[in-house]
């Protein structure tokens, strides 16, 4: 679904990508400020997307349960660029809400494992498992993280605080 808009329109990928570098550290910064609640609400929101991308089932023939393959994700590699985009907003968001993005981005790269071994363990959900994927939300869930040190980085200048995040 996610990759055949990509497909379609060529520009999303990368304008996402661009929105979510600018625009996250903004509203992490701007999240900072509200109550926690309005960042964990974000954050499962965020969620709907991974898990209706993940683990709702499809009608379709499974060839092979778990494919072992190692590329890196880039524009040009649609399928591998939206499991990027996936990941970021949630690690992002969670990150922000515990003010920790360490233990975020551990979530992120533990909860696509998870997802994985769900498609690898339960054929009904018609999906296979790549390690491709777990890495392409690896980057996403780095990037996420990054994002998010960033946020708490201008939160805390913009406080006076020296220290860092």
């Amino acid at each position: 679904m996610i990759s055949t808009l990509l497909v379609l329109h060529p520009w999303f990928g990368p304008a996402a990508f661009a929105l979510l570098v600018v625009g996250g550290p903004l509203l992490g910064r701007w999240l900072l400020g509200r109550p926690l609640r309005v960042s964990w609400v974000l954050f499962g929101l965020s969620l709907v997307p991974v898990v209706a991308l993940t683990l709702v089932p499809v009608q379709r023939e499974l060839y092979a349960r778990c494919v072992v393959q190692w590329a890196l994700p880039t524009f040009g590699r649609v399928e591998l660029m939206a499991n990027v985009l996936l990941f970021v907003p949630p690690v992002l968001l969670a990150a922000v809400a515990v003010r920790r993005p360490l233990v975020a981005l551990a979530g992120g790269v533990v909860g696509s494992a998870v997802v994985e071994a769900l498609q690898a363990l339960v054929p009904a959900l018609g999906r296979s498992c790549d390690t491709n994927d777990w890495l392409s939300n690896t980057v996403g869930a780095l990037l996420g993280a990054g994002l998010a040190l960033v946020a708490l980085r201008l939160a805390r200048r913009a406080s006076g605080d020296p220290g860092g995040a």
